[in-house]
Order: structure tokens, then sequence, then C-alpha cells
């Protein structure tokens, strides 16, 4: 069984039509995901490429929850997540969790890098040890939680190539890809299953990005984690994946083998996508 299913996904946006820049009766329907039917398997990484506007983030966000569908089904180790409760969901979102594109605007600029990596771990009640203690001990935050939690922040940050000194640091005192390891901290620190990865290293430079993708693959290999990385690069999700899902105008219109998708495209698509994207070496 897939540790990820999507069958027959859709999500339609309306939005009114215009004529000289006014707005005129009537509405245009969007499909920015179209039955999109996808299995995810327990330790891969799912490449997912496309231009912008393909639909790529928006079936991300879905599968995630983040965003309702409008048909179809999303389930994750056998449960429905399009059924679960709020309780329920809670639950899963501890092992489902995001990488998002821009590290600027992802991480809150009020806030210490102890306090970003650490807010999971309070909202779901976590320790260094994944025991959930009560909500009255998260909340008076007594010094041994205290002292588990900034383990924890400080063994995420180990983890992610950064020294635990910066744990009292603001995120504009770093770079891009410093906020960038911040944030895959931050989704590493309740010990997901599944992370997806929205567009990570598209607001990096090229050797930084290259940095971060080297990352990605490190932790997926200490940790065991499934990947859906997102992504228009070609030639970085070549690198990264197991397989690669190709995306336009919100349907897969080919999927397979990174090497069957690379060396043997069936799509015309893929064939331009192949040939437009300059050589990338990470």
């Amino acid at each position: 069984m897939a540790l990820v299913e999507v069958r027959n996904l859709t999500k339609i946006y309306s939005r009114a039509e215009s004529a000289l820049g006014g707005k005129v009766k009537g509405a245009h329907e969007v499909r920015a995901v179209d039955d999109v039917s996808i299995d995810i398997h327990a330790g891969e990484t799912l490449g997912l490429v496309g231009e912008s506007g393909s639909g790529k983030s928006t079936l991300g966000r879905l599968i995630l929850r983040l965003i309702e569908p409008d048909g179809g089904s999303i389930r994750f180790e056998g449960h429905d997540v399009l059924a679960a409760s709020r309780s329920e969901m809670r639950r899963l979102r501890r092992d489902m969790q995001v990488i998002f594109q821009d590290p600027f605007a992802s991480l809150d600029p009020r806030y210490r890098v102890e306090d970003i990596v650490a807010e999971p771990l309070r909202i779901h009640g976590m320790t260094d040890n994944g025991v959930a203690p009560s909500l009255s001990r998260i909340l008076r935050q007594d010094g041994k939680n205290k002292t588990a939690i900034r383990d924890r922040v400080s063994e995420l940050l180990r983890a992610v190539g950064l020294d635990e000194s910066v744990i009292r640091r603001y995120p504009h005192e770093f770079s891009g890809g410093q906020r960038q390891r911040i944030g895959i901290a931050r989704a590493l620190a309740l010990r997901p299953k599944f992370i997806v990865g929205d567009e990570p290293v598209s607001a990096l430079d090229v050797s930084v990005g290259a940095q971060i993708v080297n990352l990605l693959a490190q932790l997926q290999r200490d940790f065991g984690l499934t990947y859906l990385f997102i992504s228009h690069s070609m030639p970085v999700v070549r690198y990264l994946s197991t397989r690669i899902a190709v995306m336009y105008r919100g349907k897969i219109v080919e999927i397979g083998s990174t090497e069957q998708i690379t060396k043997r495209p069936q799509h015309a698509y893929t064939r331009s996508l192949l040939e437009a994207t300059p050589e990338v070496k990470v």
C-alpha cells in the first residue's frame, strides 16, 4: 500500500471575466488540479515538475489539506484525510509537513530561531523523546520541559548544518540558504514521515540551492523520509527524485521512473521541458 494515495483530485477556482479591465457578468472556471491520481510510496522522492501555473503547488497543498478540494480522495497510511475531524487531522499533521518556497516569507520575523523551530513541538505538546505531556505542563513551560525542547531544537539545527549558537538570533540575521535550513529544521521537529517541498530551492541561487538539495537527500537517508518535491527545474528534480510526475494545465501528463522520464519521455510537454532546461550540476 502506498504511503499517500490520491484519486481523482480536483480543485476549481472561479474568477470574474473581464473586458478591457472591467468586470462583466459570468465566471471563468480555472481547473488548477484536474482529476489527478497519484501514489507516493514510503521512502521515495516523487518529483513533481511543470511550469509556473501548472497546478503543482496547489496539488501539494491539497494533499496536506491546507486547502480543500472540490472532488476526489486523499489517503495517508490508509486514513481518509478529507474525512478526518479536526482532532484527527491534528494527529495526521505530525506525520505530514511542508517546506515552503520563500525562506524570507515563511519565518516570522518577530520570533527567535529557538521559537520558530520549537513552535510545532509546543503546538502538538511534544518533547524531545516524542512524549506528549499534559497541556497544563506545556503552558507552564516548567524548567524540565524547557530543557527538553531546547535540546531538541539544538539537535535539529545540527541536523540541518547550523550551529546551535544561532538559537537566540532572528531571521533577518541569516542568508536565504540559512533561513531555508531553519525552515527545514522546523519541518523535521515532529519526526514526520512525509514532507512536501514546495519549490524549496527556487528562491535561492544555484550554488546555495544545490547545498539545500544535497541536505534534503542526506536527511532522507538519515530519517527515512518520503518527499513530494515540487519544482520547475527538471535537472534538480532528476537529481533528487526516485520517480517523476510531469504536470501541465492541472493534469499529470506523464509519470514514471526518473530514468524513464528523462531518457525516454513519451509526452511532448515532457520533451519540451527537457529540451528547454539547461543542465545544472548539483
